[in-house]
C-alpha cells in the first residue's frame, strides 16, 4: 500500500500566511502521527537557527512515524540535518532547463556527481534518502532517466518526481511514473503542486502507475496554491478501497487537523473542502433527499460516519420534497398523514419562494399543521359525541 509523507511542516511553512510556532509544530506533528502518516517532512534546519531548533525538537518527540527534513543537495546541509536526529533527508536538485539556466547554472553531469557524493555520505550515516529532480515535468526525459538511474545505483531509497509548478495532468503522470518504474528498483515519491487544480487527480494517477509515496499537506497549504491536500488524497483513495484506508488511518482526525491548521494560518476552511467543509455532506434537492433517506450511498461516495462528521439534510428551501419534510416531521415526533405532509410541503415552498427561511420556520409550519390536525380530530370527536347524545325515535 502507498505511504503518505506529510509536508505541512515543510511545504506548508511556505504558505503565505504560515508562521508556525514550535508549540504549534509539535501539536501538528502529534496530530499527524495520531492520524497515521508514515512520514513527517520538516523544513531545512539550515534555513534559520529556529528552523534547526524546531527540527531537532520534532525529531525527538518519540513519534511513531519517521521524520525527514528537506535539504539542498550539499554536504553541509546534510551534516546539519543528521545532527538534528531526523530519520532521513530529502534531497533535491533542479533539472529543468529553466532551473539550470536561471537558478543554479549546473550541468546534468554536475548534478549526478554531486548527488552521488551527498547520497553516499547520508547513507553511510544511517539516513533514509530521497533524491528529487525539481521541476520534473519540464525536465528533458533523457536527463531524468540519467539522473534517476545514477542515484538508484548508489542506493537511494526513493526517487522523487516533483511537479514544481503544477503543470502536469494525470495522463502525463501515469506515463512518466510507469516509464520510471522500469528504470529504477527503488521506491518512487511524488510531489504535486495544485496551480492548475490537478494535484489530487495526479497523486491518484501516480499511485495507480506504481508510485509508492505521496507528499501531502493539511488543507493543501504550501507555496502559491499549495500541493496535494491530505483530506483530498485520502478521499480519493477511500473511494477506491474504503476498508483498506479505514484500517490504516484514523480518519476522524482529518477535520480536526483541517480546522486547527486553518486557525494557525488565519484562513477559513473552504465551504467545499474535502470532508471538513460545511457543505461537504449537505443535501438539498428533493429528488436527492428521497433516495438519501432510503440509502445514503445513492448520493454519497464517502460515508461521513467514517470521518467523524455529520450529514446535513436541508429542508428549508423551495427545492425541498415531501419525503424530506416527512422525515423532519418524524424527527420532531409528529405523526402527520402523507396528504398533510404534502400540504405542509407546499406551504414551505411558498414561503421559501418569497424569502430565505430557516429550519425553525419549517418546524413551526409542521407544528401548525399538527395542531390543526389535532383540532380537527377534537372537533370530529365532539360532533360524533353530540350525535350519540340525541334521543332515539324509540325513546321519544
Amino acid at each position: 500500500m502507498w505511504s503518505i509523507i506529510d509536508s505541512t511542516l515543510r511545504e506548508g511553512e511556505q504558505f503565505i500566511n504560515a508562521n508556525f510556532s514550535l508549540p504549534q509544530k509539535k501539536e501538528i506533528a502529534l496530530m499527524l502521527d495520531n492520524f497515521g502518516v508514515d512520514y513527517i517532512e520538516l523544513s531545512n534546519p539550515a534555513s534559520s537557527e529556529q528552523s534547526r531548533i524546531d527540527c531537532t525538537a520534532i525529531a525527538n518527540l518519540g513519534l511513531g512515524c519517521k521524520t525527514l527534513t528537506h535539504t539542498r543537495c550539499n554536504l553541509e546541509d546534510v551534516r546539519l540535518a543528521i545532527d538534528t536526529g531526523v530519520d532521513g533527508v530529502d534531497l533535491l536538485f533542479g533539472t529543468s532547463k529553466y532551473l539550470r539556466d536561471y537558478a543554479h547554472g549546473k550541468s546534468i553531469d554536475y548534478i549526478i556527481a554531486k548527488a552521488k557524493e551527498v547520497i553516499s555520505m547520508a547513507k553511510n550515516a544511517g539516513c533514509e534518502v530521497r533524491f528529487s529532480c525539481e521541476d520534473s515535468f519540464r525536465s528533458d526525459a533523457e536527463d531524468l532517466v540519467r539522473v534517476y538511474r545514477a542515484v538508484d545505483r548508489v542506493g537511494v531509497d526513493r526517487i522523487g518526481i516533483a511537479d514544481t509548478v503544477g503543470i502536469a495532468h494525470p495522463q502525463q503522470v501515469s506515463e512518466l511514473v510507469s516509464s520510471l518504474r522500469t528504470v529504477v528498483d527503488c521506491d518512487i515519491e511524488v510531489h504535486f503542486h495544485n496551480d492548475t487544480g490537478c494535484a489530487v487527480a495526479n497523486a491518484h494517477s501516480a499511485v495507480q502507475a506504481g508510485a509508492t509515496h505521496v507528499d501531502t499537506c493539511v488543507l493543501g497549504i504550501g507555496e502559491r496554491n499549495g500541493i496535494t491536500p491530505l483530506g483530498g488524497f485520502i478521499s480519493r483513495m477511500y473511494a477506491d478501497d474504503p476498508e483498506a484506508v479505514k484500517m490504516k488511518y484514523n480518519l476522524p482526525m482529518i477535520p480536526h487537523m483541517d480546522h486547527y491548521v486553518a486557525n494557525a494560518v488565519d484562513v477559513q476552511v473552504p465551504f467545499n473542502n474535502y470532508l471538513s467543509g460545511y457543505s461537504a455532506f449537505s443535501h438539498k434537492a428533493g429528488m436527492h433527499l428521497k433516495a438519501m433517506l432510503q440509502n445514503s450511498s445513492t448520493y454519497e461516495a464517502l460515508n461521513p460516519d467514517d470521518f467523524g462528521v455529520s450529514r446535513v439534510v436541508n429542508v428549508a428551501h423551495r427545492l425541498t420534497g415531501w419525503n424530506a419534510v416527512k422525515s423532519r416531521a418524524e424527527q420532531l415526533g409528529l405523526s402527520l398523514p402523507d396528504q398533510t405532509i404534502r400540504e405542509a410541503t407546499k406551504s414551505i415552498k411558498a414561503a421559501a419562494d418569497v424569502r430565505h427561511i430557516t429550519l425553525d420556520e419549517v418546524d413551526l409550519i409542521l407544528r401548525d399543521f399538527d395542531t390543526r390536525q389535532m383540532n380537527k380530530r377534537t372537533d370530529e370527536g365532539r360532533l360524533h359525541g353530540s350525535k350519540s347524545d340525541l334521543p332515539t325515535a324509540t325513546e321519544c
